[in-house]
């Protein structure tokens, strides 16, 4: 179901007239960010259990293709790593993945997740002063949860994957003679009890600015809502937040 909408939806897309680059452009692009997760997961809406997760630092990256073509949309592809792991001490009983954990036992978890982006976007405006760009994205995301009661060794292994269709926003405004930009992206989806959004803000400086290539340098603060329901099973409020440092070519 979730295909046939997103597929339905680059459709519509595609078939909407935008403003196109005109110039062919290759964008490149990483960060180091430094992140907490804070939430909840489990088996059911109801069946959710709180953990305190370690702070980790994470990376993501992306490449991004523009073109003068007016009715094809520009492509960008990014991938990003969520790994943690953490604990808690359950106060009544506590069931996932077919596992039945008993109140009062205390339990460690690791959650390995990570997800692909593939978003066709178009360009509403494109200049010095203002860029604003509108898409539509395919999450793939992949995850692998673990949760163990470490005295009893009783533990529940759970391997999640699907494709979770969103709406892409992102806008750069130039400060001119600074060198300095601001700069916003979100992605971002909402229904049946579901909530997803992947929000960041933050400022650029350009180190490089020629007609060969230009190299900026970026910080920034960037945002991560999991809200799942029934995700090959999985369900999940996690949230993924802190600050962000990484650097963007474009040829």
């Amino acid at each position: 179901m979730k295909k046939t909408l997103l597929a339905a939806g680059i459709a519509a897309l595609m078939c909407s007239s935008a403003q196109a680059d005109t110039l062919l452009g290759l964008y490149i692009g990483g960060q180091i960010w430094s992140n907490e997760a804070t939430g909840s997961f489990g088996e059911g809406l109801d069946n959710q259990s709180v953990f305190e997760f370690d702070d980790e630092n994470q990376g993501s990256f992306y490449v991004a293709f523009e073109h003068p073509i007016p009715l094809i949309p520009n492509i960008k592809i990014a991938s990003t790593t969520l790994d943690t792991v953490g604990g808690t001490t359950i106060e009544s009983d506590y069931k996932f993945n077919n596992v039945t954990y008993t109140a009062e036992s205390t339990l460690d978890t690791t959650l390995d997740a990570s997800f692909v982006d593939y978003t066709l976007y178009y360009e509403l405006f494109d200049n010095d002063l203002l860029t604003f760009d509108f898409g539509l994205t395919a999450r793939d995301l992949d995850a692998s949860i673990n949760v163990i009661e470490p005295i009893t060794q009783l533990q529940s292994d759970l391997d999640v994957s699907g494709i979770i269709p969103m709406a892409y926003l992102n806008t750069i405004i130039g400060l001119p003679f600074t060198g300095l930009n601001i700069f916003a992206e979100a992605n971002f989806i909402s229904y049946d009890d579901q909530t997803v959004y992947d929000a960041q803000i933050g400022v650029s400086y350009a180190i490089l600015d020629n007609i060969a290539v230009d190299f900026d340098v970026t910080i920034g603060y960037r945002t991560i809502k999991m809200e799942l329901n029934d995700l090959d099973d999985f369900y999940s409020d996690l949230t993924y937040d802190g600050f962000f440092a990484g650097a963007v070519v474009h040829f």
